[in-house]
């Protein structure tokens, strides 16, 4: 197989594969390389979300090892119901231990396996980067939330400043695939940063989302715009949008 279709990331079978290789290391590296912050941003997102007192019924969506799981029902209770999914078996297995009552399933961003209106929230801590196409990953998810339910994105968009020009364009590449080599792959992690800065703007993942089935509610920058949390409303008149986009 050439280089350039195993890094593919669209090809479904090798990113699942990177995922399983890399998950028993996943969390560590996520938190060196970020230098702890993530753990602080999933924290935000969550008590964000309990301002707005959902419903009961939590789905974490490219959940992996289920630290967003683990982090939103710290801050807001227990759930009646409550999925970890994701396509990876290595992620998941990776969640066994944590403090969530999630349920883990693997599973399809892109059809999920659950009735229309199943869940008041839906989580996504940096996956969308991960499917191979965003407008049909945000239609499930509209489709699997209530009215007025939310969808919270925890993402690494591609860099449109200054800083995280050079961050992700100069220093990631360096220390990144670096670090990853040391600690677990080194294919991984060079894949991590070719997602980022192949991936939409913020801007352009807010545009994709309010045509098929989202209001936002906020953008909110970490670390100079390093990542985003991105926070989207269901509407309960909500039309899903399921025509080709203009080129």
């Amino acid at each position: 197989m050439a280089a350039s279709k195993k890094k593919d990331p669209n090809d479904k079978s090798y990113v699942r594969k990177m995922f399983d290789e890399i998950s028993g290391r996943y969390d560590f590296l996520n938190h060196s390389l970020s230098c702890f912050q993530d753990i602080l941003w999933r924290r935000a997102c969550c008590k964000e979300l309990r301002r707005k007192r959902p419903g009961k019924r939590l789905l974490d969506l490219c959940g992996g090892t289920g630290d967003f799981a683990v982090t939103y029902e710290q801050f807001n209770g227990k759930q009646d119901l409550a999925i970890l999914g994701d396509f990876s078996y290595g992620m998941l297995k990776g969640a066994e231990g944590k403090r969530t009552s999630a349920v883990p399933i693997q599973l399809d961003a892109m059809k999920l396996p659950f009735p229309d209106k199943t869940f008041d929230v839906v989580l996504n801590g940096f996956g969308m980067r991960n499917v191979p196409d965003v407008k049909g990953a945000l239609q499930e998810s509209a489709r699997v939330l209530d009215d007025g339910g939310y969808l919270q994105i925890l993402e690494f968009f591609s860099p449109r400043n200054a800083f995280n020009e050079f961050f992700y364009k100069v220093l990631a590449p360096l220390f990144i695939p670096v670090m990853g080599a040391f600690f677990s792959k080194k294919d991984a992690y060079e894949y991590l940063v070719n997602s980022v800065t192949n991936f939409l703007s913020v801007k352009q993942f807010v545009k994709v989302a309010k045509k098929n089935g989202f209001e936002l509610v906020h953008v909110k920058p970490c670390f100079f715009g390093v990542a985003y949390r991105v926070l989207l409303r269901k509407s309960s008149n909500a039309m899903v949008n399921t025509a080709p986009e203009a080129k």
